[in-house]
């Protein structure tokens, strides 16, 4: 595993947080879009509602207990807004209960997993309404009492953590009732609203020209005391890589920025040879450097999972398929054969901690 260049982690840490199969990655219960490529999927079951509109549904295995599992974006040791899956107390107002687990010692201290703090001011209240696919966020005025280098973070926080339901598509701020043309203490504009093409965790390291690029979101691994995760970073690539898969999968490829602390698997000489598209379903076709360091044909867990959870963030991708050297005899890390498509969890990030 790279860090730039850096060993591998042993396999097995993440062996009760992930599991590979042709229907999905990571484990789970389902019951909430909660990572949204731009493309409608619909669901069955219960529905729980935002001001009356329908965001969520329950598994049957939900159903019989008195907790949901959530996606909460919060601030990990390096500084980064990562997701992390936690069960929750069912309840109507879904929006606003996950928004008062981001506030900084309210019912989320208990929750927190080690090296991750919350993103909210301590103390602050919150109001929520929808208006259409839109939902408007009311704080009080203890939201403005945090630290210049947080404002960002808070934003993409509040932004993801909110659009992982269904319905919700953009989010407007306000203090006390009063609409924000810009943030109290950094001044970021919000005057427009926020959602997901801002992007998250911004990779700046390679400097491009804004308006002849485009951004794309990548999945990439970090460690803290011995437990694995995966990150958002959206970095933008230029106009000229007109095709959006061979374009993710090659900055996969290039790994994380060095100064990240992030972390890749993918070896430097891995070559994309093809790719097609059909029906939702991606097809890559690797050279042999896929396989790693591994003796044997295996692809690395944390490869095919940064894969799916990077390529499903496009728009009309729903699962991937491998091949090397245009074979489809290919194991997975655990002596699986992918003989189905991979497609990406309802929840990310979901070990114990």
């Amino acid at each position: 595993m790279r860090k730039g260049t850096k060993s591998k982690i042993a396999a097995s840490v993440l062996s009760s947080a992930i599991l590979l199969s042709g229907c999905g990655l990571l484990n789970g219960e389902q019951n909430v879009e909660e990572i949204d490529p731009p493309q409608d999927v619909s669901y069955n079951g219960d529905a729980e509602k935002v001001n009356g509109q329908d965001t969520t549904t329950n598994t049957d295995d939900e159903a019989t207990t008195d907790t949901v599992m959530r996606e909460l974006y919060l601030i990990d040791s390096n500084g980064l807004v990562v997701p992390q899956t936690v069960a929750l107390p069912k309840t109507d107002g879904v929006a606003k209960q996950v928004l008062e687990y981001l506030v900084e010692g309210g019912p989320v201290a208990e929750l927190l997993p080690n090296g991750f703090r919350a993103v909210l001011p301590q103390d602050t209240q919150v109001d929520v309404n929808m208006k259409e696919d839109t939902i408007i966020v009311d704080f009080s005025k203890e939201f403005a009492n945090y630290q210049a280098e947080d404002e960002m973070k808070i934003l993409q926080a509040i932004t993801w953590t909110l659009t992982q339901f269904e319905n919700i598509k953009n989010v407007q701020i306000r203090i006390n009732g009063h609409e924000l043309n810009e943030m109290p203490v950094n001044g970021t504009p919000v005057s427009e609203g926020l959602n997901r093409a801002d992007g998250i965790n911004l990779d700046n390291s390679t400097v491009v020209d804004i308006t002849n690029s485009r951004p794309v979101t990548l999945y990439f691994l970090a460690e803290h005391n011995g437990k694995e995760y995966y990150v958002p970073i959206t970095r933008r690539i230029k106009n000229s890589e007109e095709d959006n898969i061979f374009a993710v999968v090659n900055e996969l490829i290039k790994g994380p920025s060095y100064s990240s602390n992030l972390l890749s698997d993918f070896q430097a000489n891995v070559k994309l040879l093809g790719a097609t598209y059909v029906d939702g379903k991606v097809t890559l076709n690797f050279n042999e450097a896929i396989f790693g360091s591994f003796d044997e044909k295996m692809i690395s867990k944390h490869v095919l999972n940064s894969l799916v959870l990077s390529l499903t963030e496009q728009s009309g991708v729903e699962s991937v398929s491998i091949t090397v050297d245009g074979s489809s005899e290919v194991v997975s890390e655990d002596g699986k054969p992918l003989t189905e498509p991979v497609t990406r969890p309802e929840k990310v990030n979901t070990g114990s901690f």
